[in-house]
């Protein structure tokens, strides 16, 4: 009998215990907040150390941006490039529409077009490739995307210990002139292009610039797929916060962006 009432109360403390910490897991898990890219980063760390995958890993070469007793959080990329950046031209385009300029004709339009198109000639974080068929103008919403990528791109690679590096945009706003022309070589070229509209850049994948001090030590070099893992995880974030749609274009070594 007195058998039977211990078991009786343990099942019942038991039980309690359990409804307390299942109330308290979720109380936890329930409170919504905006992850910042720290966050983000903490968390894609934490899950793959649970899960004990094999993820891509860079040692640091630094960690002087990094909280004290921080480690440098983990390097990502996506799934699949093609997946998670599938945004064809029929789908650009309808945002190029959108927000874009009416289409400049040539060099002398574009320079008429001021008050509709602002200069990126020049950032902190990224920079301008020789520009044959399209010049570094773009209409305001898009110029503002690609420097909010440039920042969370360096404090992407800050967390994560590896050295600073800017991408690099390939091509940005190209006049119908230039669109005749890059068809003529190009027959891939589209002729009614979202480049036309200044609201679509290309940023290069595989080829990046290293920021360091040109009388200071050379810098630890960093694989361009490493740079490029983690370039993919910021891009990713803009995607599914509706900053913009992307084409990852295999041919042409860039991820195909326009703003939304």
């Amino acid at each position: 009998m007195v058998q039977d009432i211990r078991k009786h109360r343990f099942l019942e403390i038991f039980g309690i215990v359990v409804i307390v910490l299942a109330l308290v897991r979720c109380g936890v898990s329930g409170v919504g907040t905006v992850e910042t890219t720290k966050q983000k980063e903490a968390r894609r760390t934490t899950q793959a150390a649970e899960a004990k995958e094999p993820v891509s890993q860079i040692k640091p070469v630094s960690t002087k941006y990094l909280a004290d007793g921080e480690r440098p959080h983990r390097i990502w990329s996506v799934p699949s490039y093609q997946k998670a950046f599938p945004d064809v031209n029929d789908v650009q385009i309808v945002a190029a529409n959108r927000w874009g300029v009416k289409p400049v004709k040539n060099r002398q339009d574009a320079e008429a077009r001021k008050d509709e198109l602002v200069y990126i000639g020049c950032s902190p974080y990224y920079i301008i490739d020789s520009l044959y068929s399209s010049i570094p103008y773009l209409v305001p919403r898009a110029a503002i995307l690609l420097q909010d990528i440039g920042e969370a791109f360096f404090d992407s690679l800050q967390v994560k210990g590896v050295p600073l590096h800017r991408f690099i945009v390939t091509s940005v706003l190209r006049t119908q002139e230039d669109v005749l022309k890059l068809r003529r070589h190009n027959g891939n070229a589209t002729e009614n292009s979202c480049h036309l509209y200044g609201t679509t850049v290309d940023i290069c994948y595989n080829r990046y610039q290293t920021v360091e001090d040109p009388d200071g030590p050379k810098r630890r070099e960093v694989r361009n797929d490493s740079l490029k893992f983690i370039l993919s995880e910021v891009l990713n974030d803009m995607r599914q916060n509706n900053r913009c749609y992307i084409k990852y274009e295999v041919k042409q070594g860039c991820f195909h962006m326009t703003v939304r």
